[in-house]
Formats: structure tokens, C-alpha cells, sequence
């Protein structure tokens, strides 16, 4: 297990170097893949299918949890907004769109709301309103956070910027697994995360920190008042990345479930390893340019 965990994320890694390295278009197209794949992922664990959860539980054999069920409408319209979404994104990159980029990204959120009623109304009682409500939260928490990598990467510097968001994620993840297993006592999440303690947290923060410094530093070239500031980023980002991290386990313990998918061997599904990524993007993003 070790070893396929391994080789998954050497070629995650390599994937990442090459996308981030050449930018639009790869990068946008391969986070709206990747969108699409997680918010599939989301739909079937908040049952978006339109068969109501008491339903599919009360239908002898029918499996516990509603996984891998056919797109609905409530989802098929979560598709088409995610693909409209990312070429609003696509035509921002290549500067066809400047000013109005922010109003149009908004309409497709408002659009997508408005169709998420409109499914909800004209097919009633086919949904319930939980997941009509998971539909749009689903769309907001993978597609929309996740952009966020591409809104960095199209900054000055976002060639090197980006990879702070990986820093802040996995990096603060490994740091916090190697300080927890070395001195990890005091267990803050016993509940949700029995494994994580108060020692490892604190290390994967001042981890990612560290590494965030070292990687503007050298990488980047940057003098101390930058390296000072993008490794207090970085800090903020790994705590945003805990939470994300969190957020979705507890997700997958209300719904019962190990993963939230197969596709990535050693890792589970692209929920699995992109949630702390989904929250850190827009912390780096949004700190970077205010703070920059």
C-alpha cells in the first residue's frame, strides 16, 4: 500500500510540475476535469441522484449508501455549470475577457442557483431540498475553490506562487505526520481524527511555514520582507489546509464511508486527496494579492 501511495503521488507531483510550469490552457482544463470528477464524487455521497435517501434504505437490497447511481438533472446542471464556469476562466487567461471577468464568473454562480430551483420545482417532489442544497454546496466546494489555483497561477509570479498551495497542503501534511509520530501526545480530535494531535498540528503549521520561506528564498529570489510575509501565508494556508482535511473526513463519517472514490490507487478518490488543497487555494490566492 505504501508503495502504490507512493508512486500515486510521485506522478500527482510530476502532473503538477508540468501544468503549472506551461499554464493555461492545461491547467484550466485539467482542474475542470478534475472538478468534475470531485464534484461527481460529492453527488454521490450526498445522494443528488433524486432517489430520496429513506427511499433507496428502504428498498430491500438496495445498498447502503447511494454511490455510483446515474446523474440526476439536480447534477447534470452542476456539470454544465462547472463547464461554463472554467471557460470563463479560459477566456480570462487568454485576455478575451478583462473587467468582467468577476461579473461573469458570478452570473454562472447565480445562473446555476436559479437552475438548481428551477430542477427543484418543475420536478417536486423528485428532491428534496437537502439536495438541492448539497447540489449547490458541492458545486461552491470543489469546482469554485479549486479555480482558485488558476486565478494564482495567472498572477505575476504565479509560475512559483502556485506551488505554495501545495506547500501549505501536502507539505504541512507530511510535517504534521512526521512531528506526530516523533512527539505527537495530546490528541485535539479524538472523535473525527483519533491520529492527529496538538504536536503534529503545530509542525505541519511551522512546516509549511519553513518550507514556504525556503521555496520563496531560493526559488523565487525574494528579499526577507517578501519571504517573512509569504511564509506567514504559507502558515495561514496549512491551518486552512487542517480544516479542509477535517472537513472532509467528517463529511465521509457522517455518510459512513471510508473514500470518496477508487480513482487514485493508494489515495482513494480526487476528494480524498485534493481536500485540503480546495480550501488552501483560495487562502493563498486572496492573501497573496492583498498582501502583496
Amino acid at each position: 500500500m505504501f508503495v502504490t501511495r507512493l508512486l500515486s503521488g510521485i506522478v500527482l507531483m510530476i502532473i503538477a510540475a508540468l501544468t503549472f510550469f506551461f499554464g493555461t490552457p492545461y491547467l484550466t482544463v485539467l482542474l475542470a476535469v478534475i472538478s468534475v470528477i470531485a464534484y461527481r464524487e460529492l453527488a454521490n455521497m450526498l445522494e443528488l441522484s433524486g432517489r430520496r435517501p429513506e427511499e433507496a434504505s428502504a428498498t430491500p437490497g438496495a445498498p447502503k449508501k447511494n454511490l455510483g447511481n446515474r446523474p440526476g438533472t439536480a447534477e447534470i446542471v452542476g456539470y454544465a455549470a462547472i463547464i461554463a464556469y472554467y471557460c470563463v476562466l479560459q477566456l480570462s487567461d487568454l485576455k478575451l475577457l478583462q473587467k468582467e471577468t468577476f461579473v461573469c464568473l458570478m452570473a454562472v454562480v447565480a445562473f446555476f442557483f436559479l437552475a438548481e430551483l428551477f430542477v427543484y420545482v418543475f420536478t417536486f417532489p423528485k428532491y428534496h431540498a437537502e439536495q438541492i442544497a448539497g447540489a449547490v454546496f458541492s458545486f461552491l466546494y470543489a469546482p469554485v475553490m479549486l479555480s482558485f489555483i488558476d486565478m494564482t497561477r495567472a498572477q505575476k509570479d504565479g509560475k512559483f506562487l502556485v506551488w505554495l498551495i501545495l506547500i501549505c497542503s501536502w507539505g504541512c501534511d507530511t510535517c504534521a505526520y512526521c512531528v506526530g509520530m516523533l512527539i505527537g501526545k495530546k490528541k485535539i480530535f479524538p472523535v473525527l481524527s483519533p491520529k492527529k494531535s496538538l504536536e503534529g498540528c503545530i509542525g505541519g503549521i511551522l512546516g509549511a511555514a519553513l518550507l514556504g520561506g525556503l521555496f520563496v528564498r531560493f526559488a523565487m529570489g525574494k528579499e526577507l520582507r517578501e519571504v517573512l510575509i509569504l511564509a506567514l501565508i504559507c502558515a495561514f494556508g496549512a491551518v486552512a489546509s487542517m480544516v479542509g482535511d477535517l472537513a472532509a473526513s467528517a463529511i465521509k463519517r457522517n455518510k459512513d464511508i471510508k473514500d470518496y472514490g477508487k480513482l487514485i490507487p493508494g489515495h482513494g478518490g480526487i476528494m480524498d486527496r485534493f481536500d485540503s488543497v480546495i480550501v488552501t487555494a483560495p487562502m493563498v490566492y486572496f492573501l497573496s494579492v492583498l498582501l502583496l
